[in-house]
């Protein structure tokens, strides 16, 4: 299903062929973290298609099989929108790719969608971050001789403290990206509320 709205995202912003989709996500989508086949993107959009969210036209290519065009219809909008302003609920997994793809593909539709995302992620981050420097609660015994339980402890506690600055990283990021995002509600907000002028 979450394949459904990275091909309604993208045909939000311009009209592709499934082949050009597929290039998009094999670089500038690439730092979204979500990677699929070719013949995945020719399934969905089929079925996309049967449901009336997207319609495309043939473009005839001289030398070259003729290409399909996507683009968003009607129904496909509605859809797009619907599940961009749905509350974001996020996963346990911190930095989980439903995250980036609901900032993405929602908030591109607008600054209020992008920051109550951004909003309800790093709410929740901050109330299950643990604390650096924790002990951990695992019984180190070896069960194999080549196993010291000292050194696995520590070896342990290496990876608990990457996990710990990875996520601490991330909570700036949120805090940072949420910062902008008020500033630019704000502006849109004062911009919506200006007064008009009219020319003579």
């Amino acid at each position: 299903m979450h394949l459904d709205y990275v091909i309604l995202g993208a045909l939000a912003v311009r009209r592709l062929s499934g082949y050009d989709m597929r290039g998009w996500m094999e670089t500038s989508g690439r730092y979204i973290g979500y990677g699929v086949q070719l013949p995945q993107i020719y399934r969905r959009l089929a079925k996309l298609v049967e449901r009336g969210w997207v319609g495309f036209e043939v473009d005839p290519r001289e030398g070259r099989p003729d290409a399909k065009v996507y683009r968003l219809t009607e129904d496909g909008r509605e859809a797009l929108l619907t599940w961009a302003r749905s509350p974001f609920e996020p996963s346990p997994r911190p930095m989980d790719p439903d995250f980036k793809l609901r900032f993405v593909f929602g908030g591109q539709l607008g600054p209020e969608i992008a920051l109550d995302i951004v909003s309800t992620e790093l709410e929740y981050r901050l109330q299950h971050v643990t604390t650096p420097g924790a002990p951990l609660t695992t019984v180190y015994e070896g069960e194999i001789p080549e196993l010291d339980p000292a050194w696995a402890r520590e070896i342990h506690t290496m990876a608990h403290e990457n996990g710990y600055a990875s996520v601490a990283a991330y909570i700036a990021w949120l805090q940072l990206t949420k910062a902008r995002l008020e500033r630019q509600v704000e502006r849109h907000r004062e911009a919506s509320n200006a007064p008009q002028r009219h020319e003579r």
